[in-house]
């Protein structure tokens, strides 16, 4: 028993419901759509299920689909599914992990045919590509290092793949080794406007990332959604309500003394130029310095603060556009989470603000109070509408 509540435990910090289970579907049964520049992929099926399941799998083939990212039957898994990271988890946790999977109810859920452009979808081209860039090795403490620290390492490098989400990739989908964490940018399929950019934010602790949070702050946005700087929504809502409010508080400040020892990271951007942050400070003066104050320091009480803000200085502005456009994803369930607080309500900007207007106030914001990241240009906003 011991070992199936220690399996339960990893899949929560994996966020393996996340993945593959669909909204109103079977828990992991799979289905989940990954729209990426090469096509639609889907998650698979992880129940033991023997036909359309892993029941059948040993667990000598278990951990090489996890580390290797290799089949049962020898074709490729693609790196949607976070191999590259998982291959740094220790033996006994993967051995419980694979114990809680196969202790599970099975489901029969047939998984559904990718939708990959040629030459892509040919599974195959996956070994030139691990050849290239996973790199096998399951985590190895730093003696140098603190037991906190090495906990926290193993947590954001292997189980939580945080850089998944948050690096930067380059052509061929790997994530820029030299540039790890530094925010990354992705897609979500949106009813009603299909594939959906999304950017995900710098985690280190550069002015331009997590350079403002205490590591306080980082450990209570992981585990209730809420920090000073900001509170849960966006693609966090499924990490946080699916994965780490289960962490113990030990894990997650485990977790936030590792990203605050990271190098800092992200290149500087230009200035933009004083017609487009003149413009901008209008529409802020106008729209949003009443709740987020003129100085851009928010309050308790009205909006959470933009100066330092890494939210709004991710590299890819595309959750930062959607948010202002479209108004906040917040946690439609979550009563036991303590985001509920007192800010005020965002309702979305999409009829009040032109493209031309809307690109230059997220320019504006993106580059005063100390910010800087790269300009909005009209057609982001187009592109977000």
């Amino acid at each position: 028993m011991a070992e199936l509540e220690r399996g339960e435990y990893l899949v929560r910090a994996a966020n393996c419901v996340s993945c593959h289970t669909v909204p109103g579907g079977a828990v992991l049964g799979g289905g989940v759509p990954f729209p990426t520049d090469f096509g639609t992929i889907y998650s698979t099926n992880i129940t033991p299920d023997v036909a359309t399941g892993i029941g059948g799998w040993t667990f000598a083939q278990f951990d090489t689909a996890m580390r290797r990212g290799v089949r049962p039957d020898g074709e490729h898994l693609y790196p949607a599914f976070p191999y590259t990271n998982f291959t740094k988890i220790d033996e006994a946790d993967m051995r419980a992990l694979y114990a809680y999977f196969m202790n599970l109810k099975p489901v029969h859920a047939p998984p559904k045919d990718n939708e990959l452009t040629f030459p892509f979808s040919q599974r195959a081209l996956m070994g030139f590509w691990n050849t290239l860039f996973l790199h096998e090795g399951k985590f190895m403490p730093d003696p140098k290092r603190s037991t906190q620290w090495n906990r926290g390492a193993y947590l954001v490098e292997a189980l939580a793949h945080c850089s998944a989400c948050h690096s930067p990739r380059n052509l061929l989908g790997a994530e820029k080794s030299g540039a790890l964490y530094a925010g990354g940018s992705f897609y979500d399929l949106d009813e009603d406007r299909g594939r959906v950019g999304r950017g995900a934010p710098n985690l280190t602790p550069s002015p331009s990332g997590l350079g403002a949070w205490s590591e306080d702050d980082i450990a209570s946005y992981l585990k209730s959604g809420i920090s000073t700087h900001a509170r849960l929504m966006g693609t966090m809502n499924e990490v946080v309500l699916n994965s780490t409010r289960y962490l113990s508080d030990s894990d997650t400040q485990a977790m936030a003394a590792y990203l605050k020892s990271l190098s800092p990271a992200g290149a500087k951007p230009g200035k933009p130029s004083e017609r487009v942050m003149a413009l901008g400070a209008k529409q802020y003066d106008i729209h949003c310095g009443t709740c987020h104050l003129p100085t851009g320091l928010g309050s308790a009480d009205t909006a959470p603060p933009l100066a330092g803000s890494a939210f709004a200085q991710a590299p890819d502005p595309s959750s930062l556009i959607d948010l202002v456009i479209n108004g906040p994803r917040t946690p439609q369930e979550a009563p036991s989470l303590a985001w509920q607080r007192p800010w005020q309500s965002m309702k979305p900007f999409r009829q009040k603000l032109s493209d031309e207007q809307a690109a230059a106030l997220l320019t504006f914001v993106r580059n005063s109070w100390g910010n800087a990241a790269p300009a909005v240009e009209p057609k982001d906003i187009d592109r977000m509408r």
